[in-house]
């Protein structure tokens, strides 16, 4: 009886103790000092949200694959990932019942459908933020004002009683208030050091490549200081490099979405085409396209779909491969033979 070999592509796992879960738990490590900026600046909504989002992607992958007579893959911890990275793309004001849905065509009709984790050819969150915002826009745009310390009773101005325009809209925050977060917008994209600790933590941890995160961000910083001829000034407003890298969802985006392993490119060059392709939509969006200021979603999700042609580009040749004869060449060869 012959054995069936199974050969793929490399790279190839080299290091046992290496799995999904840990990769997984590795991400939810980098997300919790946003969670917990989130939690600080928007109050019990914001955590309200993010354990909905979860609880509702856990579930929904548990449930379908009872009903597909699927392995249950809830430990490898991805469908948690999912939820929190949702969570991040909506507004503490959001209902909540929002979150539910989001994270059930995230994880079913997104991921599932097609054949589980590492099948979905787009990323499940991003996806799933993009329906919710097609489809209930009103509720996705009303941010709502930060204020500090609701959680723990320091404030009692309620997170839903106040709507505000985020950044990339109005131009009356600055450059620390970008930083730290104390400005309105989704839960995970307001707190920008937050967010680069948890990708430099990913980097350290070779949980993702630098090259996507770095030619992303530097790629954007350059196109937009070419437009605006300014790399930051007060009486410029949003118009400068700066506030526009520190404004909307480009660092969550960056560090968390587009380096999602199954949606983008293997190679190293594949990955810095990535980067690149990714800053270049983000710009030509926020630039051209004035109902909708961010596209930082739209810009990783265009990509997504591109990888597989970017992967054909820059894969490797394959070593000691013979590369076949053209069909017309061999015969014109074979005529001259026989004449």
């Amino acid at each position: 009886m012959q054995t069936k070999l199974v050969v793929s592509s490399s790279p190839f796992l080299r290091d046992a103790s290496v799995s999904t879960r840990r990769l997984m738990g590795d991400v939810v490590i980098a997300l919790i000092p946003t969670a917990l900026a989130a939690i600080w600046f928007f109050g019990a909504p914001a955590l309200a949200l993010m354990i909905v989002a979860v609880a509702f992607a856990v579930l929904s992958e548990l449930v379908y694959e009872r009903i597909a007579h699927q392995k249950s893959t809830i430990g490898d911890l991805s469908a948690v990932v999912t939820g929190l990275l949702l969570a991040f793309n909506l507004p503490a004001n959001a209902p909540w019942w929002m979150a539910a849905i989001g994270s059930i065509i995230a994880i079913v009709l997104v991921k599932q459908m097609f054949g589980g984790i590492g099948q979905n050819f787009i990323n499940p969150a991003l996806a799933a933020r993009t329906i919710l915002m097609l489809s209930w826009a009103g509720l996705i745009a009303a941010t709502a004002l930060p204020a500090g310390g609701q959680l723990f009773g320091l404030t009692t101005v309620p997170v839903d009683a106040v709507a505000s325009a985020t950044p990339l809209v109005s131009s009356s925050y600055s450059l620390w208030q970008l930083f730290i977060g104390d400005v309105p917008g989704m839960l995970g994209e307001t707190c920008k050091l937050t967010l680069i600790l948890g990708g430099v933590y990913l980097i350290v941890r070779k949980v993702i490549d630098w090259r996507i995160p770095v030619f992303f961000i530097g790629t954007s910083f350059i196109l937009f200081w070419i437009q605006t001829g300014v790399i930051y000034s007060v009486e410029s407003g949003t118009d400068n490099a700066l506030y526009q890298i520190l404004s909307g969802g480009l660092l969550l985006g960056a560090f968390f979405m587009a380096t999602d392993y199954v949606t983008s490119p293997v190679s190293k060059w594949g990955k810095v085409i990535m980067g690149i392709g990714c800053a270049v939509m983000l710009f030509v969006i926020r630039t051209y396209n004035n109902s909708y200021p961010e596209g930082c979603s739209f810009a990783i999700l265009f990509m997504n779909v591109l990888t597989p042609l970017i992967d054909k580009w820059t894969m490797p040749r394959t070593f000691g491969a013979v590369k076949p004869v053209k069909a017309k060449k061999s015969e014109a060869k074979q005529g001259g033979a026989k004449a």
